[in-house]
């Protein structure tokens, strides 16, 4: 039986304590130099972690340099967030090994999973196994997935999938409106789906203001990812208010 790994541990060990705040920088969208800078920022805030790719172009040397200045500025685990098998790094401490189960393309199943888990097993990379839900809109990930998305007035299809996720032994479960969706994934739709599963629950997508995370964590969410509305804030001055913001929301 496999063991859980030091940054699943953590995870666990945080969530007994309060709720948790990871935020998500795509490689895409900022510089290592900026990369570092936000993740030192959301150390001193209070993040709990840092998840790292995007649904495109993130992998080679610009993921690598862009995970290597987070760990040069900050201590917070790095988790890599794969858009496919490409998106992997040595450099990272853990990996969302994550199955997009409702793409209706296969290669988003189990495809990329398997054409990444070697490398995952070479470069020594924590793999947590996640099922992860796109749901409307969905934006840029749900396109690039294949997936059809969930409607948001459909809380018992996201909490059927999510207790599949769980019972084929997945130890996370992701709702994922997309990055930049106009609304975040519902709060009915969440509470739903907490009171089937037994692991921890991810929420993310279209969260930009301390009230939106709240009523996130309110509706049961375990664990709140914010990045948007950090990327896009304009100023690091910006960022840093944004992140306090959210954080409030978050951790009350």
């Amino acid at each position: 039986m496999p063991k859980i790994g030091r940054v699943e541990s953590y995870i666990h060990r945080r969530l007994e304590q309060e709720k948790l705040h990871f935020v998500l920088l795509d490689p895409d969208d900022v510089s290592p130099e900026t990369a570092g800078k936000l993740a030192k920022m959301s150390e001193e805030i209070g993040v709990d972690a840092i998840m790292v790719g995007g649904s495109t172009g993130a992998e080679g040397e610009v993921l690598d340099n862009v995970v290597k200045a987070i760990k040069e500025n900050s201590k917070l685990p790095v988790i890599l967030f794969p858009g496919s098998h490409g998106g992997i790094s040595r450099h990272a401490d853990a990996i969302f090994f994550m199955s997009l189960l409702n793409s209706r393309n296969p290669f988003f199943i189990t495809g990329a999973q398997a054409l990444g888990a070697f490398l995952v097993k070479r470069y020594g990379i924590e793999p947590i196994p996640m099922a992860y839900l796109v749901i409307e809109p969905g934006e840029t990930v749900g396109w690039v997935g294949d997936a059809k998305p969930i409607p948001r007035h459909k809380p018992r299809i996201a909490a059927a999938y999510a207790l599949a996720g769980q019972y084929l032994g997945m130890r996370l479960v992701y709702l994922e409106a997309g990055s930049g969706a106009s609304k975040p994934v519902p709060p009915e739709m969440i509470g739903l789906v907490k009171h089937v599963i037994d692991v921890p629950l991810i929420v993310g997508g279209g969260i930009r203001t301390g009230e939106q995370a709240r009523a996130a964590v309110k509706a049961g969410a375990d664990i709140i990812v914010t990045g948007t509305a950090i990327e896009k804030a304009g100023s690091l001055e910006r960022a840093k208010e944004k992140l306090i913001e959210l954080n409030r929301g978050i951790k009350g």
